[in-house]
């Protein structure tokens, strides 16, 4: 009796060994991981929906907060004459004359890779990366990016450091594009990473999120660009993958989804190309210029748009843009607007 305990717990212990170095293997582990955080994230969501969260901003007395602003600015600026000019108005710029494009594009060559567990912006700005025959993978950009497996969320600035301080490419970055920018840069012969939100139908279950998408083309027949992307790229069969041509996302699905993201855009190229990308960019190559009409775009959408969500995104772009411009009494006034539209998104 006590011989076959002895033997039974061997054979436990054995398969363990065994298990554990199958498990190790990084194909095993990668698939492992990503499936069991799915289901556990899930399940999270399904108990705490992130929807149900209403954002309050702390609350503070009107003189407390009145008089903590006055004293800051006090303390930053400098006292000078009053100067009796009249008050600029925020006007959208003049819209240069666009060069005709032509009707459909498409960049061949970039490296699909299907993300990693909450990996699409390592995974995106791999594939971008690799267009230019750049041989690293998501692993590698994710070392830098997220070094910490609970860092859920990759800024564009971080990717943007990636390029110019881990790769041999430049890449820049900049707010405000509009769709004739995509097709412009694509036309030149340059993929466009960009930030957007992502509520796909056939995924209603996951919510909201921000997700990264590489655009590869575009069609103005169909009304469409292409995309690769690297969250949709794990539905597909491991063997389907390599060849996948790339996504779909109408011009309309683009246009109400980039706005989440102040239509901010990251172009990545040698650095020999860099006078080529920068008169693509036309008014948006000066960055100042660029969060200018991000700023003009902004407000006029928030004074056109009628749905909630749109509102919302169009004044928090707003604030966003008017921070970087050093407006930051015009930014807070767009945040307060934003933030009492937020229960009704």
């Amino acid at each position: 009796m006590q011989k076959k305990r002895k033997k039974l717990a061997i054979g436990i212990l054995a398969l363990l060994v065994v298990g554990g170095i199958v498990l190790a293997l990084p194909p095993v582990w990668s698939r492992v991981s990503y499936f069991t955080n799915k289901i556990y994230t899930e399940i999270f969501y399904k108990i705490n929906p992130p929807q149900a969260v209403i954002f309050n901003p702390s609350e503070s007395t009107p003189n407390e907060m009145a008089t903590a602003v006055k004293a800051t600015m006090n303390a930053l600026v400098s006292p000078t004459p009053a100067i009796n000019t009249p008050t600029p108005q925020s006007t959208l710029a003049p819209t240069p004359t666009q060069i005709p494009l032509p009707p459909s594009v498409y960049l061949a060559g970039v490296r699909t890779e299907a993300q990693m567990w909450n990996n699409c912006g390592p995974a995106t700005l791999s594939m971008a990366l690799s267009f230019w025959q750049w041989s690293g993978k998501q692993q590698d950009t994710a070392a830098i990016l997220k070094p910490n497996d609970r860092d859920k969320n990759v800024m564009p600035y971080e990717m943007l450091d990636y390029v110019n301080n881990h790769t041999d490419l430049r890449a820049n970055m900049r707010m405000g594009g509009d769709l004739y920018t995509i097709k412009a840069l694509l036309n030149a012969g340059f993929p466009v990473l960009v930030e957007k939100g992502f509520e796909p139908e056939n995924l209603a279950a996951e919510g909201w999120m921000g997700h990264y998408n590489l655009v590869i083309g575009y069609d103005d027949s169909k009304q469409e660009f292409t995309t690769q992307d690297s969250y949709l790229l794990t539905l597909l069969d491991s063997a389907d993958r390599p060849s996948a041509k790339g996504f779909k996302v109408s011009y309309e699905n683009m246009i109400n989804n980039w706005r989440a993201f102040n239509n901010i855009f990251i172009v990545v190229y040698p650095p020999d190309f860099e006078n080529d990308v920068l008169n693509v960019l036309g008014p948006l190559a000066d960055e100042t210029a660029s969060y200018r009409i991000a700023a003009d775009r902004a407000a006029a959408e928030a004074a056109s748009l009628t749905d909630a969500r749109g509102q919302y995104f169009a004044l928090y772009n707003m604030g966003t843009s008017l921070v970087k411009l050093a407006d930051y009494g015009g930014a807070a006034s767009a945040f307060d607007k934003a933030f009492a539209l937020y229960p009704s998104i």
